[in-house]
């Protein structure tokens, strides 16, 4: 029972913000939508700002916020293979995650396909996977020069 409860507790946030993804990817967070929010907030802000402008920035956001879905995403599922793993090489973690990241960009993509006022694009994907390449180079990195210096240590001791 104990080890249901720690899966559960360990991959609980990686599935939320699975579902947020999913949940980013319907009508109701459709450029038509955000862009007329992005649009409120930049003229309140900078009252003389061009509409090419706005379009600028709002086609930016958009593509940033697809970087940051999926890097979170990358840092939660390798913490998720890292406490669930039998295996403490954190290079298999990375592979899983790496793996999974492209299974879930191209599935969300395709699950805009569905949805009449989004589009589906390889480009979206491309950058899915970029923001969760990223965060997979932050997790092994981290893990990588933690390694180093619990060797060093031990070598020392």
């Amino acid at each position: 029972m104990n080890r249901i409860i720690h899966i559960i507790k360990t991959w609980l946030p990686t599935l939320i913000w699975i579902c947020c993804i999913f949940l980013l990817s319907t009508e109701v967070f459709s450029a038509g939508h955000t862009s007329q929010i992005l649009t409120r907030i930049l003229r309140f802000l900078f009252p003389s700002i061009s509409y090419r402008e706005v379009l600028s920035i709002h086609f930016f956001v958009r593509k940033a916020a697809h970087m940051v879905e999926f890097f979170i995403v990358s840092i939660l599922l390798f913490r998720s293979f890292r406490n669930t793993l039998k295996t403490q090489d954190y290079k298999i973690w990375t592979l899983y995650s790496a793996v999974t990241v492209i299974l879930v960009a191209i599935a969300d993509e395709m699950h805009q396909w569905f949805v009449v006022s989004r589009t589906s694009s390889l480009i979206d994907v491309g950058i899915d996977i970029t923001g969760g390449m990223l965060g997979l180079a932050v997790c092994f990195m981290f893990y990588r020069s933690k390694r180093h210096r619990e060797e060093n240590t031990t070598a020392i001791n």
